[in-house]
C-alpha cells in the first residue's frame, strides 16, 4: 500500500485510472459478496475461507507479472472475488465460535485484536515494502504473493463451530426474501449494517487519498513507508482498546464521537494540506481503529447465526458498491480540480449520510 500509487503511476496511470481500477475491484466484490456470504452460511465458512485464500494468492501472483491497465483489471477481479469469499465469513466464524463457548460478550475485544494484528502487520510491511520498492516498484508484489499464500494453510487449520440453528437458506429466492424481510422488519440490524457500511466506505476512501496527500506536501518517497507504518500502528493500538473505550463512553457517545471525528478528519485534512495536516491523518486513523470492531459487533448482536455471514456480506456489498460510484468521482476531482475539494466533498457526504442513518437511534433515550 505505501508505494502502490507510485507503482501505478510508473505504469502510466493517473488518479482517475487508479480509482477506476479500484472501482473494478469493488464491482467484482459486489458481484460475489452476497452469494459468497450465502455460500458461507450454507456450504460452510471454512470452505469459503479456503477458496477465498486461494483466489487471493492467485490475484497477487498475476499482479506480479502483469503490465498495463487491462492486466491489472483482471488481477483486481480475481482479488475481488477472493476477498468476497473471505469477508463476512471470517467475522461470522469468529462470532459463532465465541457463541459456541457462550463468550459473545468478548466479540468486540477479539475483533479489535484481529484489526490490531492486521494493522501491526501492515505497519511492518510498510517499512519492508519501502525497502523492497528501492529494488523495484514490482518487488513488493512478489513478497505480497508469498504473504497472501500463508492464508491457505491457515484456513485449512480452522474448525467449523457447531451452530444451534435448525434452518438454512438453500435457494437464491429464499435468500433474497430473507434479506429483504430482515432489513425491513429489523430496524436495529438495518441501522447497524448501514452505519458500518457508510463508515467503512469513508475509511476505505480516505486510505486512497493518503498517498496523494503525501505527494501534495512533497513528502520524500522514502518517508511514505514510515508514515504509512505509523498510521497503521495508530489503528492497531486504538482497536485493541475499542471495547474498553465503548464501555467507558457508552454506545450513544461512542457512535457520536466516531461519526463527528471521521468527518472532522476529512475536513481538516482537506483544509490543511501541509506537514501540519499529517496530524489530522493520525486523528482519522485513530478513530478508524475504534469504528471497525464496535460497528461490526452491532451487526452480530442483531442477526441470527444461520444468516450471519450473509448479513456481514450485505455490509461489505454496500461498502464496495458505494466506493465503486464515489471513488472514480473523487479521483477525477483530485486530478482536475484539487485534492482539497476531494477531501471536503467526501467528508460532507459521510457526515450527512451517517447522521441520517443513525438518527432513529439518537432519538431514543
Amino acid at each position: 500500500m505505501p508505494i502502490v500509487v507510485l507503482f501505478y503511476q510508473d505504469n502510466n496511470m493517473g488518479m482517475h485510472k487508479i480509482f477506476l481500477l479500484k472501482a473494478i475491484y469493488s464491482v467484482a466484490v459486489v458481484f460475489m459478496e452476497i452469494p459468497s456470504g450465502w455460500m458461507a452460511d450454507v456450504w460452510g465458512r471454512k470452505k469459503t475461507l479456503i477458496l477465498g485464500s486461494i483466489l487471493g494468492s492467485a490475484g497477487f501472483l498475476m499482479y506480479s507479472f502483469s503490465y498495463g491497465f487491462l492486466a491489472f483489471a483482471i488481477a483486481e477481479i480475481i482479488l475481488g472475488i477472493g476477498h468476497s469469499f473471505v469477508s463476512g465469513a471470517d467475522s461470522a466464524m469468529l462470532y459463532d465460535s465465541l457463541k459456541a463457548d457462550n463468550k459473545t460478550d468478548k466479540y468486540t475485544k477479539e475483533e479489535g485484536r484481529i484489526t490490531s494484528v492486521g494493522n501491526f502487520a501492515e505497519a511492518i510491511a510498510g517499512v519492508l515494502g519501502g525497502f523492497l520498492a528501492a529494488v523495484s516498484l514490482r518487488t513488493p508484489f512478489y513478497f505480497q504473493f508469498a504473504v497472501a499464500a500463508m492464508a491457505i494453510p491457515a484456513a485449512f487449520t480452522l474448525i467449523e463451530p457447531k451452530l444451534n440453528t435448525t434452518k438454512h437458506i438453500h435457494s437464491v429466492k429464499k435468500l433474497i426474501k430473507n434479506i429483504r424481510e430482515t432489513l425491513l422488519t429489523n430496524q436495529n440490524l438495518r441501522i447497524s449494517i448501514l452505519l458500518s457500511a457508510v463508515t467503512g466506505t469513508a475509511t476505505l476512501t480516505f486510505a486512497w487519498l493518503v498517498q496523494p496527500f503525501f505527494k501534495a506536501i512533497n513528502l520524500p518517497v522514502e518517508m511514505f513507508g514510515i508514515f504509512w507504518t505509523a498510521l497503521n500502528l495508530t489503528v492497531g493500538i486504538s482497536s485493541i482498546f475499542a471495547y474498553k473505550i465503548e464501555e467507558f463512553l457508552g454506545k450513544r457517545n461512542s457512535l457520536l464521537i466516531i461519526i463527528v471525528l471521521v468527518a472532522l478528519g476529512y475536513f481538516l485534512s482537506g483544509a490543511i494540506i501541509s506537514y501540519w495536516g499529517i496530524a489530522f491523518l493520525f486523528l482519522f486513523y485513530l478513530i478508524r481503529g475504534l469504528a471497525t470492531p464496535i460497528l461490526k459487533n452491532y451487526i452480530n448482536q442483531y442477526t441470527q447465526s444461520e444468516v450471519r455471514a450473509t448479513m456481514l456480506s450485505v455490509r461489505n456489498f454496500i461498502i464496495r458498491i458505494t466506493f465503486a460510484v464515489i471513488g472514480p468521482l473523487l479521483g477525477w476531482i483530485t486530478d482536475n480540480i484539487s485534492l482539497n475539494y476531494a477531501f471536503l466533498l467526501a467528508g460532507g457526504i459521510y457526515l450527512i449520510s451517517a447522521l441520517i442513518v443513525v438518527l432513529p437511534w439518537l432519538r431514543r433515550k
